[in-house]
């Protein structure tokens, strides 16, 4: 069996329990070949140590068997490949953002240069059989320069976040080669079959690609495979986490202390991504076109701190305030508040607990790639008496979830009745409905997208014969 070298912005140790989405999804691969964990240590070296941009030591340390190897960046690299391009171009633009997109030339050129620098730390360490999966936006030109130093071996990648449209993409003034970049890989995985469907809209219109068969296009003498690989999550850990310790005294403290009420429930970072202003909105039209809710429906809604020294972020945080604040001064009671509004984080293993006692979640972002937030509430529900979720139709989880209750985040009012419907709806079909929720994502979670994506990039030939009969190459 190949080794598997997994490539992300950040690295975490696998076999923490705490350890982000990223880490739960690879861990089980990782753990299977004595894999290795390369990317940025989250470290910034100054300028008064000396050193120049692209001369980190890369740090290797032990993880079981698994081995991480990070690499420190400078200040200057930092602020144009993370804070700038990543943050500030990409993310905005592939959210549909445009308006929040800062186009500064130095940002590209950052974001060139740490992938570049990512490549030269690497390639050393690699084996001749290794398979390469490359993780997310901040690495999307990585194959390219590893391919242009002679690297040879089966590199996939997969975006996490959404692929927005060719029109979209095409305001990015390095579309061109960000989409060629992408032709370096041997696999590229998307969320959904709408991400799919943009990726190959773009390069069949802009770049003239060739559709070999579903799942192969031919552009830039090379042959790319592609395919809609919806991430999941553990089901059955997030159900022992439910039913840990402190996932059951969350449970019976929120039983206990709303005793009165019926809790909906919002967690997410505080992004402008996640509609959270639209979502309070609609929770204002829910108090007012359905008075029976006043006095009995409180929303409890977490928005983790996020990027917080950008000016986007710090006006929706001022935002959020105001809006919660209006509410709850026009709507409470001495005895009621109808939103708990809380900006930090709470600890991974008490959500089960909150999501245990809610009778509806709302995950209603504008934009996502996938937001496993849905699949967790459905995950930690009481199968005898569940509770609704209410999800944006621009979730790329909605592909796979319809038996949840679809919305259109920009309507309001539309959201109000889907949450009042959510709230009224019958046991009976509640539990239909949850059942066939729980059933899809245990089916498609996350074991099954670890090996489906590396299955396929198995068997991906690395220097493929080319449509025309001659061999390719693999630069």
């Amino acid at each position: 069996m190949s080794r598997l070298v997994v490539v992300s912005n950040r690295t975490a140790d696998p076999r923490k329990p705490a350890a982000g989405g990223l880490a739960v999804a690879v861990r089980e691969s990782l753990q299977q070949t004595g894999g290795l964990w390369f990317g940025w240590s989250g470290k910034i070296r100054e300028a008064a140590d000396g050193t120049q941009s692209g001369q980190g030591e890369v740090h290797v340390q032990t993880a079981g068997n698994v081995t991480l190897a990070t690499l420190d960046l400078s200040r200057e690299d930092h602020d144009t490949y993370y804070l700038g391009y990543s943050n500030d171009v990409l993310w905005p633009v592939f959210h549909y953002r445009l308006d929040l997109a800062n186009f500064d030339t130095r940002f590209a050129a950052g974001y060139r240069r740490v992938n570049q620098l990512f490549a030269q730390k690497l390639l050393p360490l690699l084996k001749p059989d290794d398979l390469i999966w490359v993780h997310d936006y901040q690495l999307i030109p990585l194959a390219a320069e590893l391919r242009a130093m002679g690297c040879t071996n089966r590199i996939g990648f997969f975006l996490h976040i959404p692929m927005p449209p060719p029109l979209i993409m095409a305001a990015i003034p390095e579309h061109e080669w960000l989409m060629r970049s992408l032709f370096a890989y041997d696999l590229v995985g998307f969320q959904s079959e709408a991400d799919l469907t943009h990726f190959s809209h773009y390069v069949e219109s802009e770049a003239h690609a060739q559709r070999l068969s579903p799942d192969r296009l031919r552009a830039f003498n090379r042959t790319l495979r592609v395919g809609a690989y919806p991430i999941g999550i553990d089901v059955d850990d997030f159900k022992r986490l439910a039913d840990s310790k402190e996932g059951r005294d969350m449970f019976i403290r929120m039983r206990d202390e709303y005793s009165r009420r019926r809790l909906l429930v919002g967690v997410d970072r505080l992004d402008y991504s996640k509609g959270l202003p639209q979502r309070v909105h609609a929770f204002r039209e829910l108090l007012t076109y359905y008075p029976e809710n006043r006095d009995s429906a409180t929303l409890i809604q977490i928005a983790s701190p996020s990027r917080e020294d950008v000016g986007a972020y710090d006006n929706l945080r001022r935002q959020m305030d105001s809006l919660c604040g209006a509410i709850n001064g026009d709507f409470g009671e001495l005895d009621w508040m109808p939103v708990r509004y809380i900006h930090r984080n709470v600890a991974r293993k008490r959500l089960p607990g909150l999501y245990r006692a809610s009778r509806v979640a709302l995950v209603t972002p504008l934009r996502d790639g996938m937001n496993l937030v849905a699949k967790e509430f459905i995950a930690a529900q009481d199968a005898a008496d569940p509770g609704m979720l209410v999800l944006s139709r621009f979730a790329g989880a909605a592909e796979q979830l319809k038996e949840a209750l679809l919305v259109n985040p920009y309507d309001t009012q539309g959201t109000a009745q889907a949450i009042q419907r959510a709230l009224t709806m019958s046991l009976d079909e509640r539990i239909n409905r949850h059942e066939a929720l729980l059933n899809r994502i245990r089916k498609f979670d996350v074991h099954w997208w670890s090996s489906t994506f590396l299955q396929a990039l198995e068997d991906c030939e690395p220097n493929e014969v080319a449509a025309d009969g001659t061999r390719q190459t693999s630069g």
